[in-house]
């Protein structure tokens, strides 16, 4: 049976299964900020996929691709380096140093930079996942959605957490939160956490594990009330990640996992981020002034094998030049916003936001290659290396200074008690200044096909600009269910490859690669309902859109210089489906279901043989199940046990569609019991081992997935 006609079927059961005395019993509703104000979700004309702190707990969601996986039509690619993780959203994907496809925004400040999306998740209140292009109101790289983020704010009463825990790395994570006043009008907050394991992926060569990882995050948050008008939070976040990178295999089918990791170099991926902002409120008679502004920094430094990630007398380049390859990449971004806004009252019939944002942008980025002499990779950040022991044999090196801005509105108007229209217009402008700092003896070396061709300190400069229009309107057939018909547009920035790229590919025949990357616009037309049944028991959510892409973007590896560059597909559409079921069938008993479905296809490209063809990095569908019952043993403890499923479907990987990863089956299970104040957790993800690689890209570069993990996690309150 399809999975359409399972949620069709089991909705209809559901209804007739739940006994009335049971349903009597209302389940509170949902309150989301997906229109930057608090409305009850079933209300919102925007397609949504909610967790509650209860269902953050319950999923034991500790990181990005744990709501990710359960939620339909969205998938996150993760590869080697921690900074690189895309997000994949109704066919809009994402690719290595590129815009993201997604707006963050975590406790109201927008992420600036999308090599920090993949942090450890603790302290969280709740998740948000909007669908569709949100960038009328949450700007330009909002082409695929948004995801908002709320930490738990500080308490009245002085509270605190402990979790401690232990996985088959074997590795161990501590975990813990304290919250309480400072005096009568300052609270505040600080949670941290710490993750240290010895890695799941055997390297064989090396006899050990290629993927060990070690993450020391920490919060701190501030909040003022010296009036009841005005409140100030302030937050500072620090996140360090010490991992592995570049231990890829290389296969022609995305389908082989035959082949072990053997890299003769362990490499490191370092990572730091350092975030501070200020958000302030001041609610005044017509509205509240809001002002929040963040400062952002990014270090990364990752290293390891090259091209082709074996030991060195095996290596390709070994065999033709008498040597091995290793890289480096070095990444720092520096970033400062603002986003000032004025939001009407919320009960009002006439409502309306209007505001202003602002970044600025540094970033510098360094990629290159080194003699392999068995010595090691020694990292290499702004300037070329000249240890003997490193013989740097390629380098590049860019800095980009980037201003963006942009002024939005977004309007509501109740035209009867049932009938709501809305409108949102937001024009974003973002400037960006390209240097080259790779030095002169690393360029326009003609000798060598392919290689780049530059003048070292050339600038470049681009202006990339759109208004981005949002129209809809909703209907409330009654209390239960929500009618919704919806206009949007989504951009996304183009940018710049590292310099002198455009003739390397040209060189070695890809297609669609240049020095600049163009700017990204889609326009999605979408319809839906939202309902709601048996006091909130039973709630069912469905959409259908239909998606014109300009300049999606894909991802090409050029061995020859080591450098990750963006290309652009000229034009696809997308016509597809979402559909979300969540019942609580008996006390305890509570099931979901989701179902994404994205039909697409490539219209225009310079290659003719590609038009008809799949994109990259989109799942056909992706579906999900999770199922969860808690029963009291006795009077001071209940048991829990939960367990979902998730079935990503078939995957092309690059726009020529030479391989494609067979549907892949997931199942995590989370046993547990409960007290008013504790909880022991034994969980497992990916519990049945099912092995696949996690990407592929051109080249036949294919990075493994995790195997089968599990744990124990203790956790008190006090």
């Amino acid at each position: 049976m399809s999975p359409v006609k399972c949620i069709l079927l089991s909705t209809v059961a559901f209804a007739t299964f739940i006994p009335q005395s049971f349903s009597e019993t209302a389940i509170n509703e949902i309150t989301v900020i997906a229109r930057k104000r608090a409305e009850v979700s079933r209300d919102v004309p925007i397609a949504i996929t909610n967790f509650t702190s209860e269902d953050i707990q319950s999923a034991g969601i500790e990181k990005p691709s744990d709501f990710i996986n359960l939620t339909p039509n969205v998938t996150l690619v993760q590869t080697q380096d921690q900074g690189n993780s895309f997000v994949v959203i109704r066919g809009i994907s994402q690719a290595r140093n590129s815009e993201p496809s997604v707006a963050v925004v975590i406790d109201g400040v927008q992420m600036a930079q999308p090599a920090a999306f993949n942090q450890e998740l603790f302290d969280i209140n709740s998740i948000e996942v909007l669908k569709g292009p949100q960038g009328a109101l949450y700007g330009r790289n909002a082409i695929g959605g948004a995801i908002i983020i709320q930490t738990k704010q500080p308490t009245d009463q002085f509270e605190a957490q402990g979790t401690i825990g232990f996985d088959n790395g074997p590795g161990g994570k501590i975990r813990a939160n304290v919250s309480g006043p400072i005096s009568d009008s300052l609270k505040f907050r600080n949670a941290a956490e710490f993750t240290d394991t010895k890695g799941y992926i055997p390297n064989t060569y090396l006899h050990k594990d290629a993927d060990p990882y070690q993450d020391f995050s920490n919060r701190t948050k501030l909040l003022w009330t010296p009036t009841s008008k005005l409140t100030v939070d302030g937050r500072f976040n620090f996140s360090r990640t010490n991992t592995r990178s570049y231990y890829f295999n290389i296969v022609s089918d995305v389908n082989d996992v035959s082949l072990p990791v053997q890299v003769n170099n362990p490499g490191k991926n370092i990572r730091h981020i350092y975030d501070g902002s200020l958000k302030v409120d001041y609610e005044t008679s017509a509205g509240t002034l809001t002002s929040v502004t963040d400062l952002n920094r990014l270090d990364e430094i990752a290293t390891g094998d090259a091209y082709d990630f074996l030991p060195i007398k095996q290596s390709i380049t070994y065999q033709y030049y008498g040597y091995d390859l290793n890289q480096s990449q070095y990444l720092k971004v520096d970033s400062a916003s603002e986003d000032l806004r004025f939001t009407s009252p919320s009960d009002k019939r006439f409502r309306w936001i209007v505001g202003l944002y602002g970044i600025g942008t540094h970033r510098f980025i360094s990629t290159g290659n080194m003699k392999d002499l068995g010595n090691g990779v020694f990292p290499v950040y702004r300037t070329p290396s000249t240890n003997p022991l490193n013989p740097q044999t390629s380098f590049l090196s860019d800095t980009q200074h980037n201003f963006a801005w942009a002024g939005y509105a977004d309007l509501e108007y109740d035209l009867t008690d049932a009938l709501e229209a809305s409108v949102s217009l937001r024009y974003d402008r973002d400037h960006r200044k390209n240097t080259t700092d790779t030095p002169q003896n690393y360029l326009n070396q003609i000798n060598v096909p392919g290689f780049p061709q530059g003048i070292s300190g050339e600038k470049r400069s681009h202006t990339f600009s759109s208004w981005q229009p949002k129209a809809t309107l909703r209907y409330k057939a009654n209390d239960n269910v929500s009618l919704y018909a919806s206009y949007s547009k989504g951009f996304r920035s183009g940018g710049f490859n590292q310099t002198g790229v455009g003739a390397v590919a040209f060189a070695y025949n890809f297609v669609g690669v240049n020095d600049l990357f163009k700017a990204e616009t889609a326009y999605t037309y979408e319809a839906g309902i939202k309902s709601s049944f048996l006091n909130n028991r039973l709630t069912v959510d469905l959409s259908g859109y239909y998606t014109i892409d300009h300049n999606s973007y894909f991802f090409v590896f050029l061995y020859v210089n080591s450098t990750q560059n963006l290309g652009n597909i000229d034009r696809s559409t997308h016509v597809g489906f979402d559909g979300q079921v969540t019942a609580n069938l008996a006390p305890g008993l509570d099931l979901n279901l989701g179902l994404g479905i994205d039909h697409n296809k490539i219209t225009d490209f310079p290659d003719p043989s590609v038009i008809g063809n799949k994109l990259p990095l989109v799942p056909k569908y992706t579906f999900n199940a999770g199922l969860q019952y808690r029963h009291a043993i006795t009077n001071s403890f209940d048991g829990v046990a939960r367990v979902d499923y998730q079935r990503i479907g078939r995957t092309w990987w690059e726009p020529y569609n030479t391989t494609s990863r067979n549907p892949v089956d997931l199942v995590n299970l989370r046993v547990g019991i409960e007290g008013n104040d504790w909880s022991v957790t034994a969980w497992s993800k990916n519990l049945f081992n099912k092995k696949y690689n996690a990407e592929f890209s051109p080249g036949g570069f294919v990075f493994k997935a995790e195997p089968r993990r599990w744990g124990i996690d203790v956790t008190k309150k006090f």
